[in-house]
């Protein structure tokens, strides 16, 4: 038993050598992901907006971020440092977009009261802003990183966005569980989507690694619940609505209304319950 558990650790440390190179660690970004949203909407901790805080939070964010990047060091284009300041120059671009999203969702959804509830209790737009904020790690080809950020907004929220999916400004997420986005899907300006709805790809071979596996979503789309769109080639055009429940793997045309035709029939049944 004893010579038994000795291979098994041998084995299991072999892998972790040989195969498993420097990652960030999870804790420690799952906390940067937090501290730095937090930073953006200081709401989110119940505090008033102060520009001195709010620096110092920026300022403790970089240095968070430079150290979690050294864990990183060896598999990095560049130096921590120089991702770190490319990094928090694209952030207030990235902060405008949310502002935009946010405004989007008050426009857009009827059971939406004010911003604030929306920054504090929607889960699509917490998930948007962790995809915003990763997706410039992932332009900056920092690796695993970007990752383990959506991950933790896809653990909390059940919505799976790749960090090099291609969203443009203001997008909405409305309930939102289920929802897939995958790497290469490209969504244009004033897309909505609802829970369930995945933007996928045809075929998961890895030769199609480099390539464009996943949808495009023109601007001002609607895509209600349960719908499935998949195929690099796949474009859905601008002004569409595609309806709950259909399954997509060819272009639409612009200004389409796309739904599948089923019946629901309502019969008597023959034995009531007493």
């Amino acid at each position: 038993m004893k010579d038994m558990q000795k291979n098994f650790i041998k084995r299991v440390k072999e892998f972790n050598t040989s195969q498993c190179m420097a990652v960030p660690p999870m804790e420690e970004t799952r906390q940067f992901t937090r501290n730095l949203i937090h930073t953006l909407f200081p709401i989110k901790r119940n505090l008033l907006a102060d520009e001195d805080k709010i620096s110092l939070e920026i300022d403790r964010c970089a240095i968070r971020l430079k150290e979690l990047l050294y864990s990183i060091r060896s598999s990095l284009t560049t130096t921590p440092e120089a991702v770190v300041e490319e990094f928090f120059s694209r952030v207030p671009d990235a902060f405008e977009q949310l502002v935009a999203d946010a405004d989007a969702i008050t426009r857009f959804d009827p059971a939406s009261r004010c911003v604030e509830e929306i920054i504090l209790c929607y889960p699509g737009f917490f998930c948007i802003s962790v995809y915003r904020l990763a997706h410039i790690l992932y332009e900056l080809q920092v690796p695993v990183l970007p990752r383990v950020m959506s991950e933790y907004a896809h653990e909390k929220t059940g919505i799976d966005i790749h960090p090099g999916a291609e969203i443009d400004f203001p997008f909405f997420i409305d309930h939102g569980t289920g929802v897939v986005i995958g790497e290469t899907a490209k969504i244009g300006k004033e897309v909505k989507i609802y829970q369930g709805v995945t933007l996928g790809a045809l075929s998961v071979d890895k030769g199609l690694a480099n390539t464009k596996r996943h949808p495009t979503i023109e601007d001002h789309v609607i895509i209600y619940a349960g719908s499935t769109i998949l195929g690099g080639s796949t474009v859905i055009g601008h002004h569409t609505v595609v309806g709950g429940n259909t399954w997509i793997t060819e272009s639409i045309q612009p200004h389409s209304l796309v739904y599948r035709n089923h019946r629901v029939e309502v019969r008597e049944r023959k034995e009531k319950s007493k």
